[in-house]
């Protein structure tokens, strides 16, 4: 395997083993084994866990922030393209569910990791930017409400993905408790 895909391989892995578990939980030895590396190969491409995991984190931001764009490309307007993104199918393995996951992780570990929350910081506000970036287009269109505070609305929906995320985790929301919540979020930015 190439240096380039043996990387996007360890990536991809580690991502699958930290939405599985947990970033504390999951060792580089896991992670090594379940790419079929050995440790020593891992370390050739991460110089610690924190690395791998913050290049999974971006990695799941590029295939969310892709599907995203997709979603919005396909819709007649910003709010039914926010719509889309909102409802997309949630599994296991999408980006978005990931994306979520990950943040989840990483704020229980920020505290004690000041790069982790230097990182997650940075990450987070580009995420949102590129929210507050689609109310903004959506107001400027007319399907969002021109009143909304576009970049107050765009920490609320990702908010909303922490909650969900949290929700999914420890049984408190059901696909109908995320439809209301959506359904609720989608009419007030309508006005």
């Amino acid at each position: 395997m190439a240096a380039a895909e043996r990387r996007q391989h360890l990536v991809e892995t580690a991502i699958r083993l930290f939405t599985d578990g947990s970033y504390r939980g999951t060792t580089t030895a896991e992670i090594a084994r379940a790419a079929g590396v050995s440790e020593p190969i891992l370390y050739r491409h991460f110089a610690s866990k924190r690395e791998l995991y913050l290049a999974g984190l971006e990695h799941v931001w590029a295939k969310t922030r892709e599907a995203w764009e997709r979603k919005l490309d396909e819709a007649s307007d910003a709010c039914a393209g926010v719509e889309a993104i909102a409802k997309e199918h949630i599994s296991v393995r999408s980006p978005k569910l990931q994306l979520a996951e990950l943040w989840v992780q990483a704020l229980s570990e920020a505290s004690e990791d000041a790069e982790l929350r230097r990182h997650l910081r940075r990450h987070m506000r580009e995420v949102h930017d590129f929210v507050a970036d689609l109310v903004r287009r959506g107001q400027a269109d007319g399907a969002i409400a021109a009143e909304r505070d576009a970049d107050a609305e765009a920490w609320i929906m990702l908010a909303g993905g922490i909650l969900g995320m949290v929700g999914r985790r420890v049984g408190l929301l059901d696909d109908k408790d995320l439809s209301a919540i959506r359904a609720a979020r989608l009419s007030w930015l309508r006005g």
